[in-house]
């Protein structure tokens, strides 16, 4: 059972400090993203964001990101 679910609003660290956005894909297998592959399960997902501020997608791991509401 996954933590997040598509359309969660969610919160992580970055670069920049913190960001939010909502989960727009939740992947359960490896899959690609911008050029490179990322390990993903059914144990241990991945999820792709898209940034509440500008077009930026995210891809995270469960355990870098926080439920907002």
């Amino acid at each position: 059972m996954t933590k997040f679910s598509k359309g969660d609003h969610v919160s992580w660290n970055s670069e920049a400090g913190r960001v939010s956005g909502r989960i727009s894909k939740v992947h359960k297998q490896n899959f690609e993203f911008k050029g490179r592959t990322r390990h993903a399960s059914g144990e241990e997902p991945q999820y792709e964001i898209e940034s509440d501020k500008t077009d930026h997608v995210a891809a995270h791991k469960e355990s870098a990101l926080t439920k907002i509401g």
